[in-house]
């Protein structure tokens, strides 16, 4: 029966170019896993996500290679990975992004288009690459959530006149109290003029009186 397998699988397809498909499957899969270390951002690295990888580009190119243009085998495939149940959840949307760059590469590998499974890899990484150093998708709205601590009197807010010097917009959005008389905790949605005044604007709210714990929050993906 492996006998009758393999020749019914190298008489769909050379020696030669299956292990050439292979190589270059191979060799996308570095490639890509490559581009993902230079640009990925964030805690949640992986070292064998990065190794499947270069797995994934391999297997997509021999499941192609299997598959052929036997419809039938393609069924099977559809119905032997429906029972497979995948648990790991991918917490960075890039993440997904390789994983279809991965598979894409794979796929032109596999059908024997290994120019353009190799120029393509090099394109779409160039380009990944380039989004990267120039900070493409990074935001300048410079909006920031400020909260800090202040004791709230029937006088004057004189902490308003620091956050307007500083900030071409400001929401009140959440009061609280802590617990003491006259304390409260304020939350504002607020937009800086200039994102490196921050510092100036915890600064001086921290010199006002009966004003502390102040903190200003922000994403740095959104930052």
């Amino acid at each position: 029966m492996l006998q009758g397998f393999q020749r019914n699988l190298f008489t769909s397809i050379a020696v030669e170019q299956f292990i050439g498909n292979l190589i270059m499957a191979l060799l996308c899969g570095i490639i890509i896993s490559a581009i993902y270390r230079w640009t990925y951002r964030g805690p949640h690295y992986s070292a064998t996500y990065v190794q499947s990888i270069v797995i994934l580009s391999m297997i997509t190119a021999l499941v192609i290679m299997v598959i052929g243009n036997n419809l039938a085998r393609a069924f099977g495939l559809v119905g032997a990975m429906s029972i497979i149940r995948f648990r790991t959840a991918v917490k960075d949307t890039q993440d997904i992004v390789f994983i279809f760059f991965a598979l894409a590469a794979g796929m032109a590998a596999g059908v024997g288009l290994r120019m353009l499974s190799l120029f393509g890899t090099l394109l779409i990484g160039t380009v990944l690459v380039l989004l990267h150093h120039t900070d493409y998708a990074r935001s300048k709205k410079y909006e920031f959530l400020l909260q800090f601590v202040v004791r709230l009197t029937n006088g004057e807010s004189p902490y308003m006149k620091v956050i307007n010097k500083y900030c071409k917009y400001s929401q009140l959005i959440n009061t609280q109290s802590i617990g003491e008389e006259d304390w409260y905790e304020l939350s504002f949605h607020v937009k800086l003029k200039d994102e490196k005044n921050r510092m100036y604007l915890i600064q001086e709210l921290n010199q006002l009186p009966e004003i502390s714990n102040v903190r200003l929050f922000f994403d740095e993906e959104q930052s």
